[in-house]
């Protein structure tokens, strides 16, 4: 009996959770889109922060894409910093290969190179997200002298905000924390500077440890994101026409053809709405163990996670 009550108690978690997982693996979005050629343009009443893709070209031997980062003056013009790092892109997040600095801070440039490619960021973030690159430096003074240093930083997806920017305004962009230690034998550098990512949109905001913000002016993205769906509320409704005064008798209802009569059956719309979307994936997995024939989509006998799985891969555009 105690057995019975658990399983029953159980079965509603257990749905809720494959219905969360699969849905939010079916909405994953990219937080940091990296194809050669896309740009951001951040500035604030000072500076401007020009992010962007070239490439692809060599270090040390392998293939990647140069994220440029250029920093200039607003009033002048003058480039007063150019930062670069090295990446490829992997299926689930950007892989860093080597950086090459100009560090004021240090009077000098900071030159690292990863036998082994750190996470530089994962495409989709979610909250609580924490990574860490770690990295053996190579520091080149102004004065000419080289010196040996270690970096680390520590990254965290630390909340979630809309933000409004020149550019837009851009909703559930990820705030990532970048905490830095940066050390030699006789210079020790930390700093926390904070970096807001919109979905499939990249880089819309930072701020840098001196807590000056800047915000997105403009960008260029090799493939725009997706507009989104018009909902039913955004579509504005015709008014109804008035009716012939002069009309006595209604007219006769033409017969529906048939078309109208019989809708384009959808594979995998168990709930026969016309659209694959999360009311189908809560159908069949409210079934999920039983062999109901109309959850049961893969027609093996039995709902389980095979079927959930198909529908969330069928989701309507």
């Amino acid at each position: 009996m105690i057995t019975e009550i658990f399983s029953r108690g159980l079965k509603p978690v257990l749905v809720s959770v494959l219905v969360y997982g699969i849905a939010c693996t079916a909405i994953a979005q990219n937080y940091y889109p990296a194809d050669v050629g896309n740009t951001w343009v951040l500035a604030d009443a000072e500076e401007r922060r020009t992010y962007s893709l070239e490439g692809p070209e060599t270090f040390e031997g392998t293939e990647v894409i140069t994220l440029k980062i250029e920093i200039e003056e607003i009033d002048t013009g003058d480039v007063i910093d150019t930062d670069k790092y090295y990446l490829t892109v992997g299926s689930e997040d950007i892989k860093l290969h080597g950086t090459f600095l100009e560090e004021a801070a240090v009077g000098g440039t900071v030159m690292t190179n990863f036998p082994t490619p750190a996470t530089f960021f994962p495409l989709n973030l979610t909250l609580g997200d924490q990574w860490q690159i770690v990295a053996d430096a190579k520091v080149k003074l102004d004065l000419g002298l080289e010196i040996g240093g270690e970096s680390i930083t520590n990254l965290e997806v630390v909340g979630f905000e809309d933000l409004e920017t020149p550019a837009g305004t851009f909703q559930n962009c990820a705030k990532v924390e970048l905490a830095l230690v940066f050390s030699t034998g006789f210079i020790n550098v930390e700093s926390t500077t904070y970096q807001w990512l919109a979905p499939d949109i990249g880089p819309v905001q930072y701020q840098n440890s001196e807590k000056r913000i800047s915000k997105l002016v403009s960008f260029n993205l090799l493939t725009p994101p997706e507009e989104p769906d018009t909902t039913e509320e955004d579509i504005v409704s015709e008014p109804f026409p008035e009716e012939d005064a002069t009309s006595e008798m209604p007219s006769e209802p033409s017969e529906p053809s048939e078309e109208e009569t019989t809708p384009e059956p959808v594979p995998y719309d168990v709930t026969g709405d016309g659209v694959v979307n999360i009311l189908d994936l809560t159908f069949v997995a409210s079934r999920f163990g039983d062999s109901d024939l109309e959850a049961d989509v893969n027609g093996d006998g039995v709902v389980n996670i095979l079927d959930l799985v198909l529908v969330a891969q069928n989701f309507s555009d």
